[in-house]
């Protein structure tokens, strides 16, 4: 099972105003959004955390990190300690809800190993950003999000701890607490380590570290460096504390008749009657249906034929993976209704118009995910998108520098 550990943390000092300093994670962000946080402050964790320019940024994103900490704009605490994060949101069926989790240090474990467990099949990324980020900065910034199997995380993170700060954004609420209490601290590790962690979001952050870990451990020797660890918000895998969104599929290289008739081997296609919006992400759900989208936006109700999914896993991935297995569509992602309807009407002259079309698909479900989690299996790419969004800067882990860096 995984180590979970405190750290020292660094954090903005006390007298920060986080509306101007904390932000969104970086892989969210379009480079309007970082010109935006970096308007915001010079002291937004973005001038760090997506470093611009050529080859010198990453090195001037560790002097910065450096400088920050000599001028006391970020502090280094001399106690370790784990940091309760949590968010207060209204979900989508319009129910309040709080999920609490913990910032900590997770082991990072090699591939395979057991302890640390991916959920999806992931994309290939060729950017080495991250870990140019991490060796430049000596430095974990933005968290991996696990969900931990374990019982009990939930009703040991209710209590709070100290006070350290909290932030508003998109009607979601932030709030983040201290742990020092070396009882409860070890608390924490012994319910996180005793069952897997199922890697949520991150996959790729997760496997930079890997990779870091490696770097370190040659360089060094050394096995019981802060490189062995990454950082990591981790909540108990439970209905109540987690809110699941889809993400939907859009579709190029064929025409939109050549991807209906692709689809009408597994699905039945009739054209919906009924107008397109919210409320039909819930008709979705209640009669197990699926929702094609012409290049207009106008919407079919695509049925499952009898049969056609026998041996499948009830992904609704999977079942587009299988049913589109001989054709030449092309897929991408995009979560969101009206995200979905907007790149449809912005998407341009392509060979076809705009693009071939897309398909709305509903959440996964909770027990999907546990099984995935106990059966070793993995869903495929862009199965699941966890909302709220952490924010970066609330808390860096300060891992092994590289020798001669």
């Amino acid at each position: 099972m995984p180590r979970f550990e405190p750290f020292n943390a660094i954090r903005y000092a006390a007298d920060a105003n986080w509306d101007q300093v904390i932000a969104p994670p970086y892989d969210v962000l379009s480079d309007d959004d970082v010109t935006e946080q970096n308007n915001r402050s010079r002291h937004n964790i973005t001038w760090i955390d997506v470093p611009r320019g050529d080859s010198s940024r990453y090195d001037i994103a560790g002097f910065l990190l450096k400088e920050w900490l000599e001028k006391g704009i970020l502090i280094h605490e001399e106690t370790p300690s784990f940091t309760i994060y949590r968010m207060d949101l209204i979900d989508a069926t319009g129910a309040k809800r709080t999920i609490s989790g913990v910032l900590g240090g997770l082991e990072v474990v090699d591939e395979g190993a057991g302890g640390v467990l991916p959920h999806e099949r992931t994309t290939k990324k060729a950017s080495t950003d991250r870990l140019d980020l991490t060796v430049a900065t000596g430095a974990n910034l933005s968290p991996v999000w696990g969900l931990s199997l374990a019982s009990g995380l939930t009703e040991a993170l209710a209590a709070p701890g100290e006070p350290i700060g909290q932030l508003v954004v998109d009607d979601v609420t932030h709030r983040v607490e201290r742990v020092t209490d070396p009882a409860r601290v070890a608390a924490i590790s012994q319910i996180v380590g005793s069952d897997d962690v199922l890697i949520a979001d991150g996959h790729h952050r997760y496997g930079i570290s890997r990779v870091y870990r490696d770097m370190v451990r040659k360089a060094t020797g050394r096995k019981d460096t802060a490189a062995e660890l990454t950082l990591t918000f981790i909540n108990e895998l439970v209905d109540d504390q987690l809110s699941i969104e889809a993400i939907h599929r859009i579709y190029d290289g064929v025409s939109f008749d050549e991807l209906k008739k692709d689809l009408s081997g597994s699905f039945i296609i009739e054209e919906m009657t009924e107008p397109l919006g919210p409320q039909t992400l819930a008709a979705m759900a209640a009669t197990g249906r699926l929702v094609l989208l012409d290049p207009r936006g106008r919407p079919s109700w695509l049925t499952p034929r009898q049969g056609a999914f026998t041996g499948v896993r009830a992904l609704d991935g999977a079942w587009l993976e299988h049913a589109l297995a001989g054709s030449n569509a092309q897929v991408s992602y995009q979560h969101g209704l009206d995200e979905v309807l907007a790149e449809l009407s912005d998407a341009g002259t392509g060979p076809f118009g705009r693009h071939a079309g897309a398909i709305l698909i509903r959440p996964t479900s909770l027990a999907e995910i546990e099984r995935t989690a106990r059966e070793g299996l993995l869903m495929p790419p862009k199965s699941t998108f966890f909302t709220p969004k952490l924010r970066t800067g609330l808390v860096i882990r300060p891992t092994t520098r590289l020798p001669n860096t």
